[in-house]
């Protein structure tokens, strides 16, 4: 789809369980003209000149914060990095005081990152500036969706009809549910895989279920493996981490019962060992470097498609 056949009404990138297709597609469209930026020898457009953005990270994160540090500044923004420790906030101040304080200095952009869910929703709705989720508890990561699938699309020129397996931690990964709305949007075709301790209640999503990893890995064009989030986790629910990697890391042995061509994506920090072993990481269905570079044209093209958001 060609870029202008909407318009784009959003003000905020709060989900993507809410975008329709074409809204998506706009997204990655947009996210393309913006990659042709990125291979100039001066990587610059003035689009957000005189906008200022803050980065307000309230988990640690070094891809994703800095790849919309980059994003802003490549649009010709100003950039605010906030921290926590260096804030008011470490001195009891809320965070919708913190918000409204930082617009009053004239901020208009607002990426955060929150553990607690529904966090950019509330900014949204208490501050005039734009919001844009780079993650909220176990809610969404809907960059992260955003660069998978066009990454994706970049390699086969379509999602539609596409076999993907999402593999790992299905139940504490924000970023499995923004892929499951994305990819299902555009028309691919989603497996979650994973052990039945690590996969949560269904309900009405449009995806299959496998607890064997060795049983569709043939079928997939696409396999986009997750960390256990250990972190997240109270108890264990695998006997051991080769036990583990036995039944669902993605290892050279399994990777020979693949298609020759599937495309091998992870959103990092990967475990490598584990879900992953390096040869594969590094090999050459590996997109995983790609997925980096192509994060930063999908930011800009969120921060420029928002910013530009009818009042």
């Amino acid at each position: 789809m060609a870029e202008g056949k909407i318009e784009w009404t959003r003000k905020h990138l709060l989900g993507l369980r809410e975008f329709s297709r074409e809204e998506i597609e706009l997204i990655l469209d947009t996210a393309k003209s913006f990659a042709e930026v990125n291979k100039r020898s001066i990587k610059k457009t003035p689009v957000l000149r005189g906008k200022v953005v803050v980065n307000m990270f309230f988990e640690d994160s070094t891809r994703t914060r800095n790849s919309f540090t980059l994003a802003s500044r490549r649009l010709s923004a100003d950039v605010i990095e906030f921290t926590k420790k260096s804030s008011a906030l470490s001195k009891g101040e809320t965070l919708l005081d913190t918000a409204r304080n930082l617009e009053a200095m004239g901020v208009d952009l607002v990426v955060i990152r929150h553990n607690a869910g529904g966090t950019p929703k509330l900014l949204s709705r208490s501050i005039d500036a734009c919001v844009v989720n780079a993650g909220d508890g176990f809610h969404e990561h809907p960059t992260q969706a955003l660069l998978d699938v066009y990454t994706i699309r970049e390699k086969f020129g379509s999602l539609d009809g596409l076999k993907i397996g999402i593999v790992g931690d299905i139940a504490n990964s924000r970023v499995a549910r923004s892929n499951v709305y994305a990819m299902t949007k555009l028309g691919a075709e989603v497996t979650l895989i994973g052990p039945p301790t690590l996969m949560p209640p269904i309900g009405d999503l449009p995806v299959k279920v496998s607890n064997s990893f060795d049983d569709v890995i043939e079928s997939l064009d696409v396999v986009n493996m997750l960390r256990v989030q250990f972190e997240r986790l109270s108890s264990n629910p695998f006997p051991s981490k080769r036990e583990y990697t036995r039944l669902f890391g993605l290892t050279e042995q399994r990777m020979k019962r693949a298609k020759d061509n599937i495309a091998v994506i992870h959103p990092g920090p990967m475990n490598r060992g584990m879900e992953i072993e390096s040869s594969v990481a590094d090999g050459a269905n590996s997109l995983i470097l790609k997925q980096v570079t192509n994060g930063i044209a999908v930011r800009m093209a969120v921060l420029f498609l928002v910013s530009r958001a009818p009042e």
